[in-house]
């Protein structure tokens, strides 16, 4: 198949270009390679993908990769219009994973409009170029932070998600929403997947397994957030790769048991489902830190801090469709995990 993958200078984009580049997908990636974050490591993602340039990869131009044939890149903006549909009709995708977007729940304090340009903007642009250009199926990346105020454990896709504590949060929600018209609109097959935790090698930079090997290494107090009372479902980023390739490959086709009088958020008439892709396993925030200080034969330092608006105290995903659909579990252990990070993260920064 010819598979565009938005956000392949991002973690996940980046892990999941390559494995359908492994399995000879053609794939084009996009990414506007902004400086949310330290872009020696989206540069590092790209390179190790074969696309070279850095600062200089010229915007709007797509280039080929030096280490697969079936591998292009192009540098835009989801919001660029014009850029996007002149993309999809030159390229005629079969299939489209949305995973660029303006991330993290803190920075959308204070930076909502970079949440709206990207996310919302950028989304409606893609439902578009997919609608207009003979699109198979669109799988794009939600969060488990539409769950918000919602405190029925596990979290299910089947549950109400109307109470969002952060704009990022309320910007995925919207995600789904709009996906759902275009597929009763348009019968365009959607599905939007809840991402739980992600951690793994070439991680975020902004997220805690980062943030705390970098601080324990530098022998520097990591913060530990509502005084470590928190809870998260982490999941390994191989195990999300897996979910996500087995949802491209299967479409949605409508549930035909689905009724109006009694509507399931998780599916539709039209060809439109919703997945969580998480652990199902979550995990005590003191237990991971231990796990980090384990793997890097060193104590942490903790500056314990109330818990910050817009955060929840714990996550915890129900993954039975997945297993029920694509038959499909994650199953990597907190500790593997975190050794294959601290790895990759010594030798990245050769610490």
């Amino acid at each position: 198949m010819k598979i565009l993958v938005t956000g392949t200078a991002g973690f996940i984009g980046y892990h999941l270009a390559k494995r359908l580049l492994d399995r000879d997908d053609e794939v084009v990636g996009l990414d506007n390679i902004n400086d949310y974050y330290d872009l020696k490591v989206k540069y590092g993602r790209l390179k190790d993908c074969g696309i070279e340039g850095d600062e200089a990869i010229e915007y709007g131009k797509l280039i080929k990769s030096s280490k697969y044939d079936n591998y292009s890149f192009i540098k835009l903006n989801l919001e660029d219009r014009e850029g996007i549909e002149r993309l999809f009709k030159e390229q005629k995708f079969d299939r489209v994973c949305n995973l660029a977007a303006q991330a993290g729940v803190r920075y959308s304090l204070t930076n909502p409009h970079a949440y709206v340009d990207s996310n919302m903007v950028g989304f409606v642009n893609i439902l578009e170029a997919c609608r207009h250009n003979n699109i198979e199926h669109l799988a794009y990346a939600s969060s488990s932070s539409v769950y918000g105020l919602n405190e029925n454990m596990p979290f299910s896709t089947h549950d109400n998600v109307d109470h969002p504590i952060s704009l990022y949060a309320a910007s995925k929600k919207s995600n789904e929403l709009m996906a759902h018209t275009y597929s009763h609109l348009f019968n365009l097959p959607t599905t939007g997947l809840r991402f739980f935790t992600v951690y793994g090698p070439w991680g975020r930079p902004d997220m805690a397994l980062f943030l705390f090997t970098k601080a324990i290494l530098e022998d520097k107090p990591i913060d530990v957030y509502n005084y470590g009372d928190m809870k998260r479902d982490f999941t390994y980023i191989d195990d999300i790769v897996e979910g996500v390739v087995r949802v491209i490959d299967n479409p949605p086709k409508g549930n035909k048991n689905w009724s109006g009088k009694n509507p399931d958020p998780s599916s539709s008439k039209a060809p439109y489902k919703i997945y969580n892709i998480g652990n199902n396993n979550p995990v005590k925030l003191l237990d991971f830190i231990e796990a980090i200080e384990k793997a890097i034969g060193k104590e942490a330092k903790k500056n314990m801090l109330p818990i910050q608006p817009g955060d929840v105290p714990a996550t915890w995903a129900d993954v039975s469709d997945l297993i029920e659909d694509l038959g499909y579990k994650p199953n990597t252990s907190i500790e593997d995990g975190v050794n294959s990070f601290v790895k990759w993260y010594r030798e990245f920064y050769g610490v």
